[in-house]
């Protein structure tokens, strides 16, 4: 109970106080945003005592499209702790007391399923953020897994980004494979049984869900990186997405047979900058 509430203390102070402070740098055009996002993530993936492991290697020597499976809410404070990156969220986000405001200030695109006309628009919101150097992630199935299986991608979302390929000056959208999987609880290796601990999917509430994991918390995560890969108007959408699908599910079931082995835990989060994030290469 008071590690819950100690949490519940950081969450509703500090993060009112950090969206002011980057609703100012933005109007200021100053740079920081990267800085105070991650670190932000990084403090509460200790708080949540969410250990971190890299496996393979991440582009950042230029802004990427990161596609990815989806388990759970968790996914967006890992995947934030390791570099500065905005998130492609349904539009029912943006709406969430608290989380809906810091999501927009973390260059969030949010994305309307029910209205495929304007895909347009939300493709053009990420060539942008990719064109002004900020990597983006995208999760390719749609929804949320159990945790055990990536359900298959969706090609219609991903395939628009593929054809806006030579726009918003982008010649050829580098587009990287990642996977985010939960492979132990309290040190001990984590069953298939064991994951709802983790994944929020399906019709769980939101709020049971969080404070059981605060109470039987110590989880280890694991981002997994493929082969980067460039699009661009000339690719095969369904071919890409196929191949882009194949690779994440190939990477989730390394990572739940144990194969990444030889990946370390990240170290402490360390401070840095949105010009030098930090090198999070953990070779498996």
């Amino acid at each position: 109970m008071l590690r819950a509430l100690f949490i519940a203390v950081f969450f509703f102070t500090m993060t009112p106080l950090l969206i002011s402070l980057q609703w100012l740098l933005i109007k200021l055009k100053l740079p920081g945003w990267g800085f105070i996002a991650s670190n932000y993530y990084c403090v509460l993936c200790s708080l949540l005592r969410i250990r971190v492991r890299v496996s393979g290697e991440p582009v950042r020597s230029q802004a990427v499209l990161f596609v990815s499976n989806h388990v759970s809410w968790v996914d967006i404070v890992v995947i934030g702790s390791l570099a500065p990156v905005a998130f492609v969220a349904k539009r029912e986000v943006a709406s969430w007391p608290l989380v809906g405001v810091t999501a927009r200030l973390q260059r969030t695109v949010f994305v309307d399923r029910t209205r495929r006309h304007r895909t347009g628009e939300t493709v053009a919101e990420i060539v942008r953020r990719l064109a002004s150097g900020t990597s983006v992630v995208l999760f390719a199935e749609g929804t949320s897994s159990d945790g055990n299986r990536v359900l298959p991608f969706r090609s219609a979302l991903l395939g628009a980004v593929e054809e806006a390929a030579g726009q918003g000056g982008i010649e050829g959208i580098p587009i990287q494979p990642m996977s985010i999987c939960y492979t132990g609880q309290q040190g001990i290796p984590m069953g298939r049984q064991h994951r709802p601990l983790v994944a929020w999917y399906g019709d769980l509430d939101f709020m049971p869900h969080i404070r059981a994991f605060i109470g039987k918390g110590a989880v280890d995560a694991l981002v997994s990186y493929g082969e980067p890969v460039t699009a661009d108007r000339g690719t095969d959408r369904k071919a890409m997405t196929k191949r882009l699908e194949g690779t994440v599910r190939h990477l989730l079931t390394a990572a739940l047979r144990g194969r990444p082995l030889a990946a370390a835990p990240r170290d402490q989060p360390p401070l840095f900058s949105d010009r030098d994030p930090p090198s999070r290469k953990i070779k498996s």
